[in-house]
């Protein structure tokens, strides 16, 4: 005797398909909001880097500010430091050339002196290159006559949000 068997129809129905599909779309774009948000947050990471590289920085070239009056008498020495600080006060932010010897404004007179330039980069305060989007100003205040605190912030936007770094050191008149 012959018997026949009848084949069942294994494929997927509409409705099967249909669910698969939204589940791999739901994955996909879940996957892709965490893509999008570890790629922000890498872009943020190294905004601030940077940021912090250039305020450290702004106290670098303070320092050697300070070294080069202090140990050069022809340059001047701790008091003519000081002066060339005074109008950098808190409240009274400013900015400096990076050419030699540094030029100090005040960022509300010039406020291109605070802004950073990117050219082949480098950064740079001398209007060479294009805007990095980094600003960077520097105040002092007196601790004592032979110490002042030195503040170097750089601010940044990016996105809708704006950010800043500070550092701050005291530096002494360490030569008598």
């Amino acid at each position: 005797m012959i018997q026949f068997s009848k084949q069942k129809n294994t494929g997927f129905t509409l409705v099967e398909t249909l669910i698969a599909i939204s589940i791999f779309s739901v994955s996909i774009i879940a996957m892709m909001s965490v893509l999008g948000g570890g790629i922000s947050n890498t872009n943020y990471a190294k905004k601030k880097m940077t940021a912090s590289y250039l305020a450290q920085e702004g106290i670098e070239y303070i320092r050697n500010m300070r070294d080069n009056y202090v140990l050069y008498p022809v340059n001047g020495t701790w008091n003519s430091f000081k002066s060339q600080l005074a109008p950098c006060n808190s409240g009274s932010e400013c900015g400096f050339s990076t050419t030699n010897p540094i030029v100090i404004s005040k960022c509300t007179s010039n406020p291109n002196v605070c802004k950073i330039y990117l050219d082949n980069g480098n950064y740079n305060t001398n209007s060479i290159g294009n805007d990095s989007g980094f600003t960077r100003k520097i105040w002092a205040t007196t601790v004592s006559s032979d110490e002042i605190k030195i503040y170097s912030a750089v601010s940044w936007t990016q996105g809708s949000g704006s950010f800043n770094i500070t550092f701050s050191e005291n530096l002494f008149n360490w030569v008598e």
